[in-house]
C-alpha cells in the first residue's frame, strides 16, 4: 500500500502537557481499536469514541488512521531500539550467549504486549517511504553492530561474518515476530531459550572455524561439541 507522504504526518505536534496527554489517549485508543477490530474496521470514529474525544479533535492531531498507525509503528521501532541498545561496547566482552540472550529478550519484550496489534501494524498498515526507510535504517544499524561483535568476539567461529550478521539480525526479528504474532499461546521462556541455543550454537560451532572448538567449549563449561 502506498500513500501520500503528507497524509501520514501528524498535523499537530503537542507543545503543552494537556495536548500531549490528548495525543497519547488517541494513540492508546487506536492501539486497542486496531487490535480488537483490525485495520479495515478500526475507523477514526471508533478511535475517537474510545479516546473520549470528538472526531474533530482527533483530526486536529492526525489527518487519517494511516497516520495514527504509522506513529504507532514508529513508537514500536523506538521501543525496540531502547530495549536492545547498540552503542554499549561493554557487551562485546560478555559471553556470546549472554549477548544473544539480551537481544532476543529485548525483541520478545517489544513484541509480547499485544500480538494482535503487532500483526495489524506489520501486515495491514500503510507502507510510506519514510517508514520503510526507518525500518531499513534500524536493520542496517543492527547488522553493523552484529558484524562488529562477530568480528571481535573470541567465541565466534563462523566462516563468513557478513552473512552471519545478516542471518542473526533477520532471524531474531522475523522469528520473534512470526511466533509472537501467530496464533496460539507461546511459552515465552522456552521459546527464548531455544532461540538463544540455536543462534549460539550456530555462531560458536559453524564450519571453517578454530581447529579446537571442542576444547574451547569445554573450557566454557557448556558441554561437549555436537
Amino acid at each position: 500500500m502506498t500513500s501520500d507522504r503528507r497524509g501520514l504526518q501528524p498535523r499537530k505536534q503537542p507543545r503543552q502537557v494537556r495536548a500531549e496527554l490528548t495525543r497519547q489517549r488517541i494513540l492508546d485508543a487506536a492501539a486497542h481499536v486496531f487490535a480488537e477490530y483490525g485495520y479495515a474496521a478500526g475507523t477514526t470514529n471508533r478511535i475517537a469514541e474510545r479516546a473520549r474525544v470528538s472526531i474533530g479533535s482527533l483530526y486536529q492531531y492526525y489527518p487519517n488512521k494511516d497516520a495514527i498507525l504509522v506513529e504507532l509503528l514508529t513508537r514500536h521501532l523506538d521501543a525496540g531500539m531502547d530495549a536492545a541498545p547498540l552503542d554499549q561496547d561493554e557487551f562485546l566482552s560478555e559471553p556470546i550467549e549472554d549477548v544473544i540472550r539480551r537481544h532476543v529478550r529485548g525483541a520478545l519484550r517489544n513484541h509480547r504486549d499485544d500480538p494482535q496489534l503487532l500483526r495489524v501494524m506489520m501486515e495491514q498498515g500503510p507502507r510510506a517511504p519514510e517508514l520503510l526507510e526507518r525500518i531499513a535504517q534500524d536493520e542496517r544499524r543492527r547488522i553493523a553492530y552484529a558484524r562488529r561483535l562477530l568480528r571481535t568476539h573470541p567465541e565466534v567461529r563462523v566462516a563468513d561474518v557478513d552473512v552471519a550478521a545478516r542471518l542473526v539480525v533477520s532471524t531474531v526479528e522475523m522469528v520473534v515476530h512470526r511466533v509472537m504474532a501467530g496464533p496460539g499461546e507461546v511459552d515465552v521462556t522456552r521459546f527464548e531459550n531455544e532461540l538463544v541455543t540455536m543462534l549460539t550454537g550456530y555462531l560458536t560451532g559453524g564450519p571453517g572455524t578454530s581447529p579446537e572448538p571442542s576444547r574451547s567449549r569445554e573450557c566454557r563449561g557448556t558441554g561437549p561439541s555436537l
